[in-house]
């Protein structure tokens, strides 16, 4: 009888059929965006090509912004990148709108709109994902929609319609040092100005050809139009709420193979004993070791066993405080990336129903009696959610250190009590090379937790001197979240290839009910390993398994 045989298979896991409906257009589904509760998984699901509906208060406040920033130009007042231009030209008049706005005066405001979306065109590199571009689009309509930008409402109309229709600006990857994606997002205004290029229908084609077979009016920008479209970190935050809603599916997939991890290490439960950790009580670290108790729930691990030792390495024993640090850390930035999601990054900002907190002159400049304010801010500084995914990075790093060094265990027989590398008599070597790609991937993921949002020079005339490199920041945890797929997926199938042997050896060996649903999920698909073989093709679908978990 093949070892396999003594673990009952299951169904294929529910979350591989969530994920296959997911990708059917009958299943896909409408999101609602109101510039208030918009989450890295409705940005993810824009992203995937989910249509969006614009909640109609969205719309009234958009209206009332910008109705605000004309009052203030009216009013005469000084207003970055309306009447005045930007960077070190914010000491240039650029249109002259005291008074009424005359006929002449939006002619020269439109024109300074192009130009100023002509003159920020420059990103680098290779051309963005669309699904990348896309979460950009989605995450500065719903900043648009929080009422802090002043665009006319047919700007927002556009971006809702590009997103609907399937139509994606071709838009550089490089070239924004995080301090607003001004170069990048830029390329978004230019095709919806009927310039440049899109994807459309899975073929890039001339934006202006794609606007006339969809009927998209090309957008007339006015005011600060082309200014909240291209100053905003919003190419950077469309991909870390792309992260973060992988990232909620990595951490419960980190502790479901920590769990079997364990279970077929033959391991200690101890250290996350309720009472354990009572005696340091980081309040994460409690909340972690009770997951694990209840993941491990069932399990015959919890029965006496004199062969298990009263001690395992850190990489297990530590377990419950690694896992907790990885989610503590992505919670507190999914609550700082939340705020940048729904509010407004824009410089100047408006601010609707508000009135002068005092008469002092600087307090009550901008503001416009009974209506709102327009603000300079600095808004545009994503420092707190960059820190925040910085430290993602290194819990990621730790985890994958770790996760190497469970695989190297779970390989030596003087640690298990199982063959060496997790052999049969009937393979040569098993997976006695396999702990080279399994190292490779901590290595790379180290590397890529090193701080990277410190490296930067002034530009813009010495103006912008501090930057925070936001989306090297975001893409460097992203390919960490990749490597943590492959190698808790290397993991898996180790993890499972020595449960099935420990069974072999113990008719008594049970896993946990969580833990066998995770099993029979993976060898629906991969088989137990009784001679050798190529694994590579295994190691891919074990991730696969891991990315469809619900």
């Amino acid at each position: 009888m093949p070892v396999s045989s003594v673990l009952p298979r299951r169904a294929l896991h529910a979350g591989l059929f969530a994920a296959i409906l997911l990708a059917l257009p009958s299943a896909r589904a409408e999101v609602e965006l109101d510039g208030r509760q918009a989450s890295p998984e409705s940005i993810a699901r824009i992203a995937r090509g989910e249509t969006l509906r614009i909640a109609p208060a969205a719309l009234a406040r958009v209206r009332q912004s910008h109705e605000v920033l004309l009052a203030a130009a009216r009013a005469g007042q000084k207003i970055y990148g309306l009447t005045v231009g930007v960077g070190l030209n914010k000491d240039r008049d650029m249109v002259d709108a005291h008074g009424q706005l005359s006929a002449d005066i939006i002619a020269a405001s439109r024109r300074f709109n192009v130009g100023l979306l002509h003159a920020h065109g420059g990103g680098v590199g290779a051309d963005a994902p669309v699904a990348d571009v896309r979460a950009a689009m989605a995450t500065r309509l719903n900043a648009m929609l929080a009422g802090g930008s002043g665009v006319q409402e047919h700007i927002v109309d556009t971006y809702a319609r590009f997103l609907n229709q399937g139509v994606t600006p071709v838009m550089p990857s490089a070239g924004s040092l995080g301090e607003a994606d001004i170069t990048l997002l830029s390329h978004v205004g230019l095709a919806m100005l009927g310039e440049g290029e899109v994807i459309y229908q899975e073929r890039r084609q001339p934006a202006a050809a794609v606007l006339k077979a969809t009927r998209i009016a090309a957008i007339m920008p006015f005011g600060k139009d082309a200014l909240s479209i291209l100053s905003s970190n919003a190419y950077a935050a469309g991909m870390a709420a792309l992260a973060l809603d992988d990232l909620a599916r990595l951490n419960r997939a980190t502790q479901l193979v920590f769990a079997l991890s364990l279970q077929a290490f033959n391991g200690n439960v101890s250290p996350f004993l309720e009472d354990t950790l009572a005696l340091r009580p980081f309040p994460q670290t409690q909340h972690t070791g009770a997951e694990l108790r209840r993941l491990l729930d069932g399990a015959s691990l919890w029965q006496h066993d004199a062969a298990r030792p009263l001690h395992d390495p850190l990489s297990y024993r530590s377990g419950v405080y690694l896992l907790g640090e990885l989610d503590r850390s992505y919670r507190q930035t999914l609550a700082q990336l939340n705020v940048q999601l729904n509010s407004s990054d824009d410089n100047p900002g408006v601010a609707l129903d508000v009135t002068a907190r005092s008469a002092r002159w600087q307090e009550r400049q901008g503001y416009v009696a009974g209506q709102g304010a327009v603000l300079p801010t600095a808004n545009f500084e994503p420092l707190p959610w960059v820190l925040a995914f910085e430290e993602t990075g290194l819990a990621l790093a730790h985890n994958a250190l770790a996760s190497a060094q469970r695989i190297i265990k779970l390989n030596d027989p003087h640690l298990t009590g199982l063959p060496r590398f997790l052999g049969t008599p009937n393979s040569v070597h098993a997976f006695g090379a396999m702990e080279k790609p399994a190292v490779a991937l901590a290595m790379d993921s180290k590397m890529l937790a090193q701080p990277v949002s410190l490296d930067y020079l002034p530009v813009a005339g010495n103006i912008e001197d501090v930057a925070t490199n936001a989306p090297a920041v975001v893409q460097r945890v992203r390919r960490q979240i990749e490597n943590a797929y492959l190698l808790l997926g290397i993991e898996l199938i180790h993890a499972a290839q020595a449960a099935e042997l420990r069974r072999a050896q113990d008719p008594s060996f049970t896993l946990s009910p969580p833990t066998r649903q995770l099993f029979d999920a993976l060898r629906q698909r991969v088989a137990f390993l009784d001679q050798d073989r190529p694994l590579t093709g295994d190691f891919r679908t074990a991730a696969g398994v891991l990315r469809g978990l619900p």
